[in-house]
């Protein structure tokens, strides 16, 4: 049986993290292997790991993602230490022979219609770019997830011709806290939840 994390672990994960709008320092290669290599454990319908990731560092690479970001988040995006685009493969059922051997789970997804797969792919990377935050919290890094970009564009400019389609950027780094505007509120689990 697991014991609880202590409240520092609480609130370095959830209690006290916050979305950043501004980052300062580095962020190595090796920090970043070390986020995927956490990351992935989490848990994917039938271990569909559906995700691949696309880490922006370079000056090159922010030049290619910035036409396709909001003018909101342009500024943050490209001052971030790194961009991880989360994207979602839609052809994820070819790994399923190494990711889910005790069964032949190929066979449950092949062929489903595209939009089936398309739900099936961003549902579970969706929980991947989750597990990537708590991730990167765990490794002392901050995060700035976003939705506000063109997805068509930065599929064109990072995954064309590949079965990916982008889903969700984080930008990484250390946060800035005077970029932090007060936390929003949050719904009382009585709001939210049910006991039955």
């Amino acid at each position: 049986m697991h014991s609880p994390l202590n409240d520092v672990a609480l609130d370095q994960l959830f209690r006290t993290a916050r979305t950043y709008n501004a980052f300062t320092g580095e962020v190595s290669d090796e920090t970043l292997r070390k986020l995927y290599d956490l990351m992935k454990l989490g848990p994917t319908e039938a271990n569909t790991t559906p995700a691949r990731i696309v880490f922006v560092k370079s000056e090159e690479a922010k030049a290619k993602l910035g036409p396709a970001l909001s003018e909101g988040n342009y500024k943050k995006t490209m001052a971030a230490p790194v961009v991880a685009i989360v994207g979602y493969d839609l052809r994820f059922f070819d790994k399923l022979p190494v990711l889910f051997p005790h069964t032949d789970a190929k066979a449950w997804f092949e062929h489903r219609a595209p939009d089936n797969l398309a739900w099936v792919a961003m549902r579970s990377s969706a929980l991947q770019t989750a597990y990537l935050i708590l991730a990167a919290r765990a490794l002392g890094l901050d995060c700035g997830p976003m939705t506000g970009f063109d997805n068509a564009k930065v599929d064109a400019a990072f995954f064309a011709g590949t079965s990916i389609r982008s889903n969700i950027l984080v930008n990484l780094g250390h946060g800035d806290p005077a970029s932090l505007f007060p936390r929003s509120p949050r719904l009382p689990f009585d709001e939210a939840c049910r006991i039955l």
